[in-house]
């Protein structure tokens, strides 16, 4: 093993942070997916970053596009105070650089955008990795790993049941998890040798600079469009390169408990959203965001602690297993098994189950709320009702999924 000091020091990142997050639907119409809140307090791309951070990685461009300015304003206003000489996270985008800049059309093109900055690094390694995903992650070890085959790329690789890989792009490997083939969703997934379940991209590649530098001047010869998975990783396997897999499952990070080992969350769906949440509220939830040793770190703001107000027969302030933030107020009205983001006020007699409220919401009086996703800032007048009749809610212009979850969307331009 390596020392990870010098690890980290020999690397620099590069996070794709630009995806729209189409499925998502009422809640990426003004905000990229990365910039999304999770577990009240975080934005999905705090994952990615605190993994880089803790692992000693803190050379990281964060390349932003869609609807990026709300994201850039997060990552100048936490993770650029972060830094010392020498150290960064800055974000960069389109609409933020140079005219001359072009919209990403891949997500290798995205880094072949901004080459410049890979060509004048004197990192020995480039750690790309999508800024979208829910997961906890040493990447020294993945690093490690890479240099141990002096590979010409390293994949992260997610293992599944065969049934859930059609769902990925999945490799084919030998006994030494070399890659030796790459299909996209296939019917009829390749199995690990030896086992019953598949290696799946997690979207998550180490490179040599030389070699990133070398295959992406290369590759933009033959595609406009130019991708890591559809161009980049067969023309790499077509040339004999050496193109290996990391199993995730093998990552461990201090303070680890056995029910995380292998968690990864795309959340790519309000279904899949709502789920990885609400997991975070059980007794035992398999992502630990109580581990010190491995913090998610964020903007932590100014606000005052949360309270409770009122103790009285017809209305008590209470918080039942639910995850609320700091500045809350849940005043006279009861709160179970939700998620409260930060600034929220839950007026008297009002009750909220089952629910997500982003930053800032204000629950008018006499209200009732279950299985719902509220957006940042929205205002529920007194006595409405939400979850309970989804046909009023859907003619009330809310989004409801095929399981019943209501989403309520700023209604603001």
């Amino acid at each position: 093993m390596y020392p990870v000091d010098n690890v980290g020091r020999n690397t620099i990142a590069m996070v794709l942070a630009g995806g729209k997050g189409e499925r998502l639907g009422p809640l990426t119409r003004r905000r990229a997916k990365p910039g999304l809140a999770f577990g009240g307090k975080y934005k999905i791309i705090d994952f990615v970053l605190s993994n880089l951070f803790n692992s000693g990685i803190k050379k990281v461009y964060i390349l932003t596009q869609y609807r990026a300015y709300s994201l850039n304003k997060h990552i100048r206003e936490s993770w650029g105070k972060w830094t010392g000489l020498g150290e960064f996270y800055v974000d960069i985008s389109p609409e933020t650089s140079s005219e001359s800049e072009e919209w990403f059309k891949g997500t290798a093109d995205a880094i072949l955008q901004y080459l410049r900055f890979v060509e004048s690094t004197d990192a020995d390694y480039v750690a790309v990795f999508g800024g979208d995903h829910i997961y906890k992650m040493d990447v020294t070890q993945m690093i490690n790993y890479h240099r141990m085959n002096r590979a010409d790329i390293t994949i992260a690789a997610l293992e599944v049941p065969v049934e859930e890989a059609i769902r990925f792009g999945v490799f084919s490997v030998d006994e030494d998890s070399r890659i030796i083939g790459f299909d996209e969703k296939p019917a009829v997934p390749e199995r690990i040798p030896g086992r019953d379940t598949c290696f799946a991209s997690m979207g998550n590649y180490i490179f040599p600079t030389r070699k990133l530098i070398e295959v992406l001047q290369e590759g933009k010869k033959h595609h406009a469009d130019l991708d890591f998975g559809k161009h980049v990783i067969p023309m790499m396997l077509d040339k004999g390169d050496r193109v290996f897999a990391y199993n995730f499952n093998d990552n461990t990070i201090p303070g680890m408990k056995t029910e995380e080992r292998g968690y990864w969350r795309d959340v790519g769906t309000l279904d899949s959203y709502y789920e990885a949440n609400m997991d975070l509220v059980n007794i035992s939830p398999q992502l630990n965001l109580y581990n010190y040793k491995w913090p998610i770190l964020t903007n932590q703001g100014n606000l005052p602690p949360a309270k409770t107000v009122f103790d009285e027969d017809t209305r008590r302030g209470q918080n039942i297993d639910s995850y609320v933030c700091a500045g809350c107020i849940t005043s006279g009205s009861t709160v179970r098994r939700s998620i409260l983001g930060p600034r929220c006020k839950i007026n008297s007699y009002s009750l909220v189950e089952d629910s997500i409220l982003f930053e800032n919401v204000t629950v008018g009086r006499h209200v009732k709320i279950r299985k719902a996703i509220i957006d940042k800032n929205v205002v529920i007048p007194d006595d409405a009702e939400i979850g309970y009749d989804l046909k009023a809610d859907r003619d009330n212009g809310y989004t409801v999924t095929d399981s019943g979850i209501v989403v309520v969307p700023r209604m603001d331009k």
